[in-house]
Formats: structure tokens, C-alpha cells, sequence
């Protein structure tokens, strides 16, 4: 599924040999755009992941001015995908997501302020806001992270909306809950479970389940960056909601249905620090604009499965 191309077809992609930009990527060709990707390949950036994808590639990292000045000019449309994007880690070793997801948005912008790049789209996560107990964010809630990833984000995202502001960089941002689908890195809970599963090994599960996460297929995810690429105000925040707002015990119900596993594979380990109890996001916005998530979590759920049970090659590779 894919958004229609929309007027500017050179896109560059940054971060775009991970999870769900590589999945941008994919969609971009698909519908016959130009696609240059930019990655610094560390250990979530995979090239298998572009297999297929007509694309220019150039490694390199968006903290290196010089190499932006060479890669930005000419394109239509610049989509941030760069980023340090897993909570334990960011909870081990904080400066690497602050490099990337702070230093390197600033980088990235003034390229693009520089090569006068009509559209630019941020891409973020609803983790700025911290937690809510009921009820959902709009896109004018206060920004309260809880760990250095959240934090480093929002950090990247107020960089963003001031080149908007300041320079009048026509930059979008989004934020979206927890992505799921093939070629995810298996170090996040749906791909981990899986893999973990499809070995006969246990699943770890923090605490006792009782984190809510709004669960969004990565098709969904880009079809709705596609339109804030296209349609999208500077300097605005653009929500992207998903389609199963679940506890964490509930998706591992689904995922060890999905699996044909039975409970006895789950083990509880203990909650990770600072652990959000709910993520919620109000995606009115991005509706009143046409847009609607169309894969249905079970439906999108079974299918991950099926490909993870398909390519082991891909994820033993990564151990």
C-alpha cells in the first residue's frame, strides 16, 4: 500500500537502510520516485533491507556537514529517519542518541536550510510527551520525556520546528507510536518475541505487562509521512496513530497465538527503568487530510510472522 506520488520525485532518505525507513524507500520506488538513502549502516542499518529497492546509496552520517553539502542539493523532498531509537540503550549510554537525534537533526536542517530543499519531514515518536494515564495527546501537548531517547527526540524535533520558525525551512514533523512489520531489527519486543519463538526460547517480558503501546503497521506509518510530505504545514506537528492500543500482556497473548505457543514460553523479567505506563496519540489532524491506517493489527500481526518464519536468514544474520 502506498500513498500517490505527489508533485517532487527526488527523495532522500535518511536512515533509510533501517526498519521503517528502507520501508519508505521501498514505497517511494514503488511509486516511481528517485530515491537516494543515506545511512551510517551501524548495527540496525541492514542493505539487505534495500534488496529490490531502486535507490541511490551513499553511507555516510547526517552529524557530517561536508557530506551534506555533496548529498542534499537536488532533492525534492528530505525524510529524517536517522536516529538512535532503542530505550535500553539509551538508558546504558545516553551521548550517542544525543549525537544523532539532537547534533544531527541541527546538521541535517542546516543542509538542508542551505540547499533551500523544498520539503522537509522529521519523523519522531509520540515518547516526547512521557506517559498518559487517560485519554490522548493532541499535537499541542507539552513535551515531557522520561528517558534519554524520548528526551534526545524531543530534543531534535524543537531543533526542527525552530529552522521552521527562524529560517523558514519548510520542515513537518511527525510522531507516531510503535511500529511493526518485516525487517525490523530484533532487538524490539514484536520481532524479539517472534524470532524468539520461532527457536523455541522464552520471551522476556518487563514487569507485569501492564504497558499500554498504540501498535501502527510500518505501511501505515509511511503512507502517512508520504501525506505530511506532500501536505504538510513548517513548523507543524502531525500525529500518526495506529490501529491496537494494547497492554504489553495482551501482545504477548497475540503474539504467542500468532506463534501457536502457549504461556509457558513467557518469562517475567524485571520492568525497565522508568518505564512509561501508556503512549496515546490524537490523530484528528491527519485525518481531516484524508488519511486512515488500513492494516488491522491481527491481520498485520500474522503476516509479520509469516515473515519472520520465511527469512530466518535475514534475522540469524544479526545475531
Amino acid at each position: 500500500m502506498s500513498a500517490p506520488l505527489c508533485g517532487p520525485a527526488r527523495v532522500l532518505v535518511t536512515g533509510g537502510a533501517g526498519f521503517i525507513g528502507s520501508a519508505y524507500a521501498r514505497m517511494l520506488a514503488a511509486d516511481g520516485a528517485e530515491v537516494t538513502v543515506l545511512d551510517r549502516l551501524t548495527y540496525a542499518g541492514n542493505l539487505a533491507n534495500l534488496e529490490g529497492v531502486p535507490h541511490t546509496f551513499v553511507h555516510g552520517d547526517i552529524c557530517d556537514p561536508v557530506l551534506l553539502s555533496q548529498v542534499v542539493p537536488g532533492h525534492d523532498v528530505v525524510v529524517n529517519f536517522a536516529a538512535e531509537s532503542h530505550v535500553d540503550r539509551s538508558i546504558d549510554s545516553a551521548a550517542e542518541f544525543v549525537r544523532t537525534n539532537v547534533m544531527g537533526v541541527q546538521t541535517l536542517m542546516q543542509a538542508c536550510l542551505e540547499a533551500r530543499t523544498p520539503r522537509v519531514v522529521q519523523v519522531s515518536t509520540d515518547e516526547v510527551y512521557g506517559s498518559i494515564e487517560t485519554g490522548s495527546w493532541n499535537e499541542f501537548a507539552p513535551l515531557r520525556p522520561r528517558s534519554p531517547y524520548s528526551a534526545a527526540k524531543a530534543g531534535g524535533d524543537m531543533i526542527a520546528r525552530s529552522y521552521a520558525i527562524t529560517h523558514g525551512l519548510p520542515v513537518s514533523i511527525t510522531r507516531c507510536g510503535n511500529n511493526y512489520g518485516p525487517r525490523q531489527f530484533p532487538e524490539k519486543v514484536i520481532p524479539l518475541f517472534v524470532t524468539n519463538l520461532l527457536q523455541g526460547r522464552k520471551v522476556p517480558l518487563y514487569g507485569d505487562g501492564s504497558n499500554v503501546r498504540d501498535w501502527i503497521h510500518v505501511d501505515d506509518h509511511c503512507a502517512a509521512i508520504r501525506l505530511v510530505s506532500c501536505e504538510g504545514e513548517p513548523g507543524e506537528v502531525y500525529h500518526i496513530a495506529g490501529t491496537a492500543e494494547l497492554t504489553n500482556l495482551e501482545l504477548t497473548e497475540r503474539i504467542l497465538r500468532a506463534c501457536d505457543a502457549g504461556w509457558e514460553m513467557v518469562e517475567h523479567v524485571q520492568d525497565r527503568k522508568g518505564h512509561d505506563l501508556r503512549y496515546s496519540l490524537d490523530d484528528a489532524r491527519l485525518r481531516s487530510m484524508g488519511y486512515a491506517p488500513k492494516i488491522g493489527f491481527d491481520a498485520g500481526l500474522e503476516e509479520t510472522v509469516r515473515w519472520y518464519a520465511d527469512n530466518p536468514h535475514w534475522w540469524k544474520a544479526l545475531s
